[in-house]
Order: C-alpha cells, then sequence, then structure tokens
C-alpha cells in the first residue's frame, strides 16, 4: 500500500559551528515560518576529516563519539499538510579557545567579554554563574557551552553581526506547529526528554536533549515519530584542538503520521466556534468511513508555547484560566444529551417494534408519573402526535410516555449500538466512556431500581445520562447511513520518508446497529422536520437538505437549582440528508443563568459552516413528473396539520 506524498519535508541540521545536512529537510526561516514542498530524500554532506593520513598511531589524540538526535516525523492532515513538524532553532553558545588551559580568571574574563557583546542584541538578559561557567570549561569544553538556548527568529537576526570564533550560533532541532493553535487538542506538543547534559563528557552523549511527546497524537505516536539518532566522530590532539570531525552515520528522521483531518474543514469549524461561543465543541466525520473530518475544541491553546518546555508564568496564565482551554472538549468531557437522545429513543421504540411511526401518544403540558408532576417546555396541550411529529416539536411529554412503555433497557441497549456509553478508541490519551444508565447502573450507584421517573428522565436525555460530543457524532453518522457504526477514525496510516506505509488503520466497521430500512427513513424524515420546519431554522443551507435535531441540557453543579445550574446546548445531524457526506455534532456550554437556547446558540455555528461548504451547491434539476409526497409541506406546519408555534427553546 503506497501513501500519498507529503507536500512538506523535514528540516536540515548543521552541528557546533557549521552545517551538516543530515534529513534533506530544508531549513524554515529561524524559530518558525511555513516550509515550502521538498523532497523526502536523505542528503548527507559530512565535513572532510583535516588531519593527514599517517601509518603512526598518535598516542596524544582523543577520539570522542556523539549522538546526533534524530528529527521527528510530521504529522499532517488527510492531504499532506503539516499539523506539526520539525525545523532549526538556535542556540547562542561560547566556543572556548583550544590550545593551552586557561586559569579560572582567564575563564571568567573571557565568557564576561562574550557575554556583554551579546548582551543587547537579544531580548532576554544572560546570566551566567561561576560555578557553571567552570565545570563547563574544566569537563565539557570540547562542545560549545548554551549561554541563551531556542532563541526567537528577532533574536537570531540581530545578534548575527556580532558572532565570531567564540561566540557562535549553534543549530539544533525543534519541533514546530506552523498552524498555532488549529488542532491543538489533537496534535498535543512536546518537550524536551532531560535537562542539559553537565558534568563530564560521557561516551555517545546527545549533542542536545531530545524531544518526546507529552500530549496528544504526540504522544500516542511517540515510538513511531521518534527517528533513530545519528552518531558524530570527533577527533582532539592534546592540546584539545579539534583535528577532525565528520559523521560515521547519519540521523534518520521519524515516521509521518496521517491523519483523517482535513486541515481547511478544522479551521472552519474552529473559527466559528471562537465565533460563536465562549466554550463548545464541534465534530464533523464522514459517515461512510468513520473517519473524522474535524474535531474542535474551544477555547484552545498554542503548542509552541510547551516546546521546548513552558514556563511557571505561562503554565500558571493558561491553567488559570477560567474557560480551561486545555480541556479538549470533543472527546474528554460529558454532558447530558438532552433532546438530541431522542432520536436515539424513536430508534429503540420503533425498532423493537414498541410503537409504529404511525401509533399516537398524547402531548399533553404536564402529566403525573408516580406522585411527581413532569412538565413538557410547551404550555399547552400539544395534542395527539405520532413519531415523526413528536420530534419536530420535541414533546417531552409524548417521550416521557414512549420511554416508560419501551422501557429502560431496550433504550439503554439501542444506546450502546449506536456507541454511547463507550470510548469510540480514538488515539487519545484520557478519552471518557460518557455514562449510558441502566439496572445493574442504577443498583450500583444509586442503590435502587430504575422507576419510572428516571425512565423519563433518562427518555429526554437527563438524569445520569452523560455523552459526549464525539460520541454523539458517531451516532448521527451511524443513523446517516442506515445503520452501519463505523470505527471511528483520526489517524489514516503512518509512512516513512519513503512514503512507503509503516502502518495503516483501514476503515471497518464495529457493529451493525440493526436499523430497518423504513425506521431509517422515518428518523431522516423527522430530522428534516426539525431544521425545516422547527427549532433548526437557522442549520438550513439553500439547495441542501440538512436534518438534525436540537437539544437543551441542565449539568454541572447544582443540576437541581435551575439558578446556578449550567446548560449545554447541542444540535446534532447529517447532511445532504439523502446522500450524506458529513456527520455533524455541535456542543457549547452556557453559563449560569443563561437563558439561550440551542436555536441560538448550537445551530448557528453548524448552519455557518454548511453554507460554506455548500456554497457553490446548484439547486436540483426540476423533475416534470415530481409528485407531492408525504416529505412535502404547504406551509410551516409541524406535521400535526397545526401551524408551528413552537416555542424556540428546545428545553428539556
Amino acid at each position: 500500500m503506497r501513501a500519498p506524498r507529503l507536500l512538506v519535508g523535514l528540516s536540515a541540521v548543521s552541528l557546533l559551528a557549521g552545517p551538516l545536512a543530515a534529513s534533506g529537510q530544508r531549513a524554515a526561516p529561524a524559530g518558525g515560518g511555513t516550509l515550502r514542498p521538498v523532497s523526502n530524500e536523505v542528503n548527507l554532506h559530512p565535513m572532510p576529516d583535516t588531519i593527514e593520513p599517517s601509518w603512526d598511531t598518535r598516542a596524544d589524540a582523543r577520539t570522542m563519539y556523539f549522538q546526533i538526535p534524530a528529527p521527528r516525523g510530521q504529522i499532517t492532515d488527510r492531504n499532506g499538510l503539516p499539523l506539526a513538524q520539525s525545523h532549526l532553532g538556535y542556540h547562542l553558545d561560547l566556543s572556548f579557545p583550544t590550545g593551552e588551559e586557561m586559569t579560572d580568571a582567564q575563564v571568567v574574563n573571557f565568557a564576561k567579554t562574550q557575554l556583554v557583546a551579546a548582551q543587547g542584541a537579544i531580548k532576554r538578559k544572560l546570566e551566567l554563574t561561576t560555578a557553571e561557567l567552570l565545570d563547563h570549561y574544566h569537563n565539557r569544553r570540547m562542545l560549545p557551552m548554551d549561554i541563551a538556548t531556542y532563541l526567537s527568529p528577532e533574536d537570531v537576526e540581530s545578534i548575527r553581526p556580532r558572532l565570531s570564533a567564540s561566540l557562535i550560533l549553534r543549530p539544533v532541532y525543534l519541533r514546530f506547529y506552523p498552524n498555532g493553535s488549529l488542532a491543538s487538542h489533537i496534535i498535543g506538543y512536546s518537550g524536551k526528554t532531560t535537562a542539559q547534559a553537565h558534568g563530564a563528557l560521557q561516551p555517545n552523549e546527545l549533542l542536545w536533549p531530545d524531544l518526546e511527546g507529552r500530549e496528544g497524537l504526540e504522544k500516542t505516536f511517540n515510538d513511531q515519530l521518534t527517528g533513530r539518532p545519528g552518531v558524530l566522530n570527533m577527533t582532539f590532539d592534546g592540546k584539545g584542538n579539534k583535528t577532525s570531525e565528520r559523521i560515521v552515520s547519519p540521523p534518520i528522521p521519524g515516521n509521518n503520521v496521517v491523519t483523517t483531518l482535513d486541515l481547511h474543514l478544522q479551521q472552519l469549524c474552529e473559527q466559528t466556534l471562537a465565533k460563536g461561543c465562549k466554550r463548545g465543541a464541534m465534530v464533523m466525520t464522514d459517515p461512510n468511513s468513520g473517519d473524522i473530518l474535524a474535531m474542535a475544541s474551544w477555547p484552545t491553546f498554542d503548542p509552541n508555547e510547551f516546546v521546548p518546555s513552558i514556563s511557571e508564568a505561562d503554565f500558571k496564565r493558561i491553567n488559570e484560566d477560567p474557560n480551561v482551554p486545555l480541556i479538549p472538549r470533543a472527546y474528554r468531557a460529558s454532558y447530558p444529551a438532552g433532546s438530541t437522545f431522542k432520536v436515539i429513543v424513536g430508534a429503540a421504540a420503533l425498532q423493537t417494534r414498541t410503537i409504529t411511526k404511525d401509533d399516537e401518544f398524547s402531548g399533553p403540558s404536564s402529566m403525573y408519573i408516580g406522585n411527581i408532576l413532569f412538565h413538557n417546555w410547551k404550555k399547552t396541550d400539544a395534542g395527539d402526535l405520532n413519531f415523526v411529529q413528536a420530534l419536530a416539536q420535541s414533546c417531552d411529554t409524548w417521550f416521557y410516555q414512549v420511554g416508560i412503555k419501551t422501557g429502560p433497557e431496550k433504550i439503554a441497549d439501542y444506546a450502546r449500538r449506536f456507541g454511547l456509553g463507550q470510548k469510540t478508541g480514538v488515539p487519545l490519551r484520557d478519552e471518557t466512556a460518557g455514562i449510558v444508565p441502566d439496572n445493574e447502573y442504577m443498583k450500583r450507584v444509586h442503590k435502587r431500581k430504575f422507576y419510572d421517573g428516571d425512565t423519563a428522565n433518562f427518555s429526554i436525555g437527563q438524569g445520569d445520562l452523560e455523552v459526549t460530543p464525539l460520541q454523539m457524532a458517531e451516532a448521527m453518522g451511524t443513523v446517516a447511513n442506515g445503520g452501519q457504526l463505523y470505527q471511528t477514525r483520526l489517524v489514516q496510516q503512518v509512512q516513512g520518508l519513503d512514503n512507503d506505509v509503516a502502518s495503516a488503520y483501514p476503515v471497518r466497521i464495529r457493529r451493525d446497529v440493526g436499523l430497518s430500512p423504513d425506521v431509517t427513513a422515518t428518523l431522516k424524515k423527522a430530522m428534516l422536520m426539525v431544521v425545516n420546519h422547527g427549532t433548526a431554522a437557522q442549520a438550513r443551507v439553500p439547495n441542501v437538505d440538512v436534518a438534525g435535531k436540537t437539544g437543551t441540557a441542565q449539568w454541572g453543579a447544582g443540576n437541581n437549582d435551575k439558578g446556578k445550574s449550567r446548560t449545554a446546548w447541542w444540535f446534532e445531524g447529517f447532511a445532504p440528508a439523502d446522500k450524506p457526506q458529513y456527520a455533524f455534532v455541535s456542543l457549547v456550554e452556557g453559563d449560569p443563568g443563561d437563558k439561550r437556547h440551542s436555536g441560538e446558540t448550537a445551530v448557528p455555528i453548524v448552519g455557518k459552516v454548511l453554507r460554506e461548504l455548500y456554497k457553490n451547491e446548484k439547486p436540483p434539476k426540476a423533475d416534470k413528473k415530481h409528485k407531492k409526497s408525504d416529505d412535502d409541506d404547504d406551509d410551516d406546519s409541524n406535521g400535526s396539520g397545526k401551524k408551528n408555534n413552537q416555542d424556540p427553546d428546545d428545553s428539556d
């Protein structure tokens, strides 16, 4: 199996004071910048030996071998566009004179002279303790000493005119995230494996600290992304003069991880989230493969701040942000599903033949279950409704009755069939499984059985039910394609520099949910009405039919205190409804007391993304033989024969 050739190569490397191109990658601008397309071929130019060949053994010579850290492989989107790559960073170093050994006082004076020459050219204070300076001189002076690490591009250009044989720039590999905060919760970040070495030089010592993945795909695929170190041979005479330097073996860059993400769609989702909410998530998948095309959590963070390590002040700023930007809300946070769960309840009730699509149940404004009065969001009686009408109106009292009739075990069974209450298997750390309550759960957690009141709450996506946006996108993809739950896929393959695939993650079906064509058609018809005649009007797209379901749920601390509980606004669905290309979910976290509804929050986010995706869509050709079907509506009817006077707040 061959992979698509990546569009961006790795960066070149040079060691100490001279370049040794060890990877065939073109260097990016110092400290950042976008790389141009290059070949993935390895291109090695070792420095020639500077001593003459001799038959005599040099008793005063000393040979040292050092490991050259290899550049990490890239992380790319599905088209080979870079999400994470390696390029050159620079350290400012002292290169000590060789020959006769200096006294401690001479070493200190030498260092002071160089620091004075450098100070003012870079935007940081240069400080070295006498102990650090003398330790390096007496134990490690064969190698330059770092006095400022990982310079900014501005500092590199500013210091260049002041460089000398004693004050040098030492290139090192540096991890770089060219799109800044884009997809940071997925990519993660990397950091130094160890501190800079000190004390006596050791055989095979790394020339500078290597990097390792700390979060996200960087961590999960660390072994594949980590390359194989090269070996540098350096020979010194008895006075410490370097007589030769050559690469015995070049470093071999790590493999590349090709994700399923579409960089441009990821950008669109993140930008739309940023404008539409303070906290939230959006997931878009391909319902015909299970591929994650975009998975955005907001707010986000810039992983470049973590490379090679983050300052205490910067970490405190990020960690103490009240909007918690480090949490990947799309897969590591779970929420009550609210009325979006009614799609699953309907699937369970219809497929188990508990009800038929034509069965009608009343929709009163309130009803007693046991000795507790349960309310519908609507203050007036909705009349008798079938499933399509009930979902379009999101009638709570209708779903209380159907949920109790179906039973919590059947509802829980179908929820799990759709992938809820279990991890999707996405290769990211600490994915949450969520909660799908059943009788065993109620006995274990609440020490009692499932009462009808519990089932009523369960039927409208409240109670103990918790799901992630990624799980709901997975479920919507399953409805869209007619009942096939695909294995959610975030990584397509891992490939080497020659573009051969080292490992692949093929598309596969986890299970067949078991939806009949008739049930699938009924679910789609109801979800079309939600968009065309219900609470999701702002998701309409010219020339494209969008199927969806809104939901509003209370969650968080103070769940029983309406004044303190927070709100989760949902919108889920797929488009186009007849031949789905995208399954989607948007989730917006509301602040306590915020009285808006999903039609004002979660729905417009999806609508803006879909309208951008289908902005060039042409209207379908007119069919002269077309006859009016059950899906056609003459007015803004809610399907019950009555004008839709539905309150836009689909609150549970």
